[in-house]
């Protein structure tokens, strides 16, 4: 009984552990990639070229790279079939970014002005999921605002703003809905125009600046940029790369979480050697007497092994039902701040069918030198003590 119960506290340390660290994982991940896109494709950075002369290169000592220009991304348009194309490729979205000033009365605010198509790039940025107010529609008149800029301007659902590009141009815009994201620097800047309106209000007539990639396998963002980059005139930045110190917190956390199983499983496997070394030693004169009565080493040597196994079984059963327990109440109770839920449930039907083929496999190797042990023991010096 005793080691039923410490196999079933590992395995419900294992299981409600893994478990918890896969909800926090996909969450952390969904929060991340739902307000940017796992791929951007962007235009190529512009160099500064050394003059060259009559038959022979002329350059500075120092070459000085150039400001770098709001410019459009050639033949965008071939570029997004392409990406479509592509396996692995779920959406291409492409989109026009700029500042503008976003005017109400006497209040103003600078801006980040970005023109999409909502069809094709809310897939990627999920906007609609943070709207508190109002609908994620932009006609050629609307415009979607954080909730701090539209405080910030005194403005409200169904208000008009007057925004202005640097180039002179400007326009009047109602607000049609205002978005959330939980991040303060994004809803007291960022705006969501249609790709035609911002292309008109910046000047950039048919042009666009990035092409959001959704993509199927997001830990395959890195390699596949770089494929990317590597046959089309564009710089690609995968998310892996533009979140560096987030990918290497979720690596952090993927190898804490297989270190805790690891040493789990090892004190667990630990217990049940030490559990059946003490019962080989208890009933050695009963094996001897087995072994007196024509019993063959291999049966005493099976004796051990099913033990070790049954006891892993019926641990491994008994803690996957203790651990999703644990894990159903600790969900209900941690709540944020707004009453949704911290993490998702996420109830891997592959950690349990593991955990079940582990637990007896650790039980058996556990069992395998206290059985071996039983299986050489002397008939004649067992009996005698």
């Amino acid at each position: 009984m005793f080691i039923i119960l410490g196999i079933t506290i590992g395995v419900a340390v294992i299981v409600f552990m893994s478990a918890l660290l896969s909800g926090l994982q996909v969450n952390f991940l969904s929060r991340v990639l739902n307000s940017s896109a796992q791929i951007q494709l962007l235009p190529p950075d512009q160099v500064a070229r050394p003059l060259r002369g009559l038959g022979r290169e002329l350059e500075d000592s120092v070459v000085q790279r150039p400001a770098q220009r709001i410019v459009s991304i050639d033949q965008w348009q071939k570029i997004q079939q392409r990406m479509l194309a592509l396996p692995g490729i779920l959406v291409a979205a492409p989109t026009l970014s700029g500042s503008a000033l976003a005017v109400r009365g006497d209040a103003s605010r600078a801006i980040g002005l970005t023109g999409v198509m909502p069809e094709s790039y809310f897939r990627i940025i999920r906007i609609p999921n943070y709207i508190v107010t109002g609908k994620a529609t932009l006609a050629s008149d609307e415009i979607i605002v954080g909730t701090q800029l539209a405080e910030d301007l005194g403005a409200t659902l169904g208000d008009k703003l007057n925004v202005q590009a640097a180039n002179g141009n400007a326009a009047v815009l109602r607000i049609s809905g205002l978005f959330d994201l939980g991040n303060k620097a994004a809803i007291e800047r960022n705006s969501y125009v249609s790709l035609r309106t911002a292309q008109s209000l910046l000047g950039r007539a048919g042009a666009v600046t990035t092409i959001e990639l959704k993509i199927s396998d997001i830990y395959a963002a890195e390699t596949l940029a770089r494929q990317i980059a590597a046959a089309n005139p564009v710089r690609a930045e995968s998310w892996i790369a533009t979140n560096a110190q987030f990918f290497t917190a979720v690596n952090a956390q993927k190898s804490s979480n297989t270190l805790i199983r690891a040493f789990v499983a090892l004190s667990v496997a630990f217990g049940i050697a030490a559990v059946l070394v003490v019962s080989v030693i208890q009933r050695s004169k009963d094996i001897g007497i087995l072994r007196a009565m024509g019993t063959t080493r291999g049966q005493i040597l099976r004796v051990f092994l099913v033990q070790g196994g049954l006891l892993g079984l019926a641990g491994a059963i008994i803690g996957s039902c203790v651990g999703i327990g644990g894990l159903v109440w600790y969900h209900s109770l941690v709540r944020q701040a707004d009453g949704s839920e911290l993490f998702p449930l996420i109830l891997d039907r592959q950690l349990f069918i593991v955990t079940l083929i582990l637990a007896p496999l650790t039980g058996l190797l556990a069992a395998t030198a206290p059985a071996v042990r039983a299986a050489r023991l002397d008939p004649v010096d067992a009996i005698r003590g």
